[in-house]
Parts: C-alpha cells; structure tokens; sequence
C-alpha cells in the first residue's frame, strides 16, 4: 500500500473500486480525477517509465487491476492525461492572450514557460502522434483558440508560430543550443517577428517587460 494512506483511508479507497462499475457518473468521474492525477504526479517527478499501472495503484493505494475498470490500458490513461492539460492549457492560455496588448508574443513566452517547468508531460504532449480520437472533440482545438485569434484568425499562421514555439522548446529541453547561446534573445527575435506579422495590439490590455520572462 502506498505511504502516508491511514487504514481507514486506506479501506474506503478499496471499498470504493469493489462498488459495480455502473455507479454514478459523477464518482466515476472522480476516481479517474484520481488516477489522471497520480499519473500526472508520477510522470512530472520520473518521466515517462515511473507511470505503470501497478505505481499508480500504489500511489493511490488500491489493488492495480481496480484500475482497469476505468481506464483498459496506459495508452487510454495518457490520453485522458493529455486532455486533461489541453483543458487546462486552454484556459491559462485565454488569460495570457487577454491580459496582453501583445497576445501572440505573451503566448509564446507562456508556452515556453509551461513547457520548461513541465518538460516529462510535455513531451508526452508533443513527442509522439497525438491519437485525437481518443480526445473529448474540441479540446484540442480550445487549446489551440487562443494563438489562432493572436495571428488574425488564420490557422496557418498559427501553425507556424507553434511551429517556431515547439520548435525552439524542444531544442531548449534537448539541450540542443551551443554553450553560451542567449535564448531569451533568440525568443524574443523569434516572437517580435511573429507579432509584427500578424495582429494589432489588443488595447487597453499590457504587457510586463518581457525581458523578465522565459
């Protein structure tokens, strides 16, 4: 059983995966909550090999195959695990875009933040083909709203600022640049080129010196 569980705690998780699995949609709902989680927490401390099966009923303690009835393999996990952070990223991501007269460069500044400080679960976000029909329809599409309204409304454009963001990340995490290269300086090359190219200041909204950012 995992640590810091008390037996009380303990036997209530059990009794609940011992319930029929025709139970309530809301419970359902939240003992995936629960799995995603750990999943989460388990791929941000030791990347992509730490998440099994057996180290999330542990991390939860219950009996691994319980798991089973929610999610029938790792694969449908992850895919849950990335829409959970489509969702999420959708939301931080409006809030960016609103606050800045600049949406497009704060966005790229953002998405490279996010990135560096979650590089395991961006990486399954973005290192492989994304299995969309596993997705919740439109998640991947909220997430992405935000930078197409910075470049105009145009998905191609938006195509290549994520392409510059991704690219120059991935890059970043690889530790790909040579010794001594200034990235800031790079990014900031890279977005004020994409923002002159695309839309007008939002007004009334500002932005923070973006030296300070990532």
């Amino acid at each position: 059983m995992a640590n810091n569980v008390s037996y009380d705690e303990e036997h209530k998780v059990a009794a609940d995966d011992e319930q029929p699995a025709g139970r309530g949609a809301g419970e359902l709902s939240s003992r995936r909550s629960q799995i995603v989680t750990a999943a989460r927490e388990l791929l941000e401390s030791g990347g992509n090999d730490a998440v099994t099966m057996r180290a999330i009923a542990n991390k939860l303690g219950i009996q691994a195959p319980s798991l089973y009835k929610h999610f029938p393999d790792k694969a449908a996990l992850e895919a849950a695990l990335v829409a959970a952070t489509f969702v999420e990223l959708a939301d931080a991501f409006s809030q960016v875009a609103r606050r800045s007269r600049h949406p497009l460069a704060a966005l790229g500044r953002a998405y490279r933040g996010w990135a560096t400080s979650h590089p395991h679960l961006y990486l399954l976000m973005t290192n492989r083909p994304l299995e969309r029909e596993r997705l919740p329809e439109g998640v991947e599409a909220a997430a992405a709203a935000p930078i197409v309204k910075a470049c105009g409304g145009d998905p191609d454009r938006a195509r290549a600022a994520w392409a510059f963001a991704h690219g120059m990340t991935s890059l970043e995490l690889a530790n790909r640049f040579p010794p001594g290269a200034d990235l800031d300086a790079a990014w900031r090359s890279g977005l004020d080129a994409l923002q002159q190219s695309t839309t007008t200041p939002n007004e009334g909204a500002h932005d923070e010196d973006p030296r300070t950012h990532h």
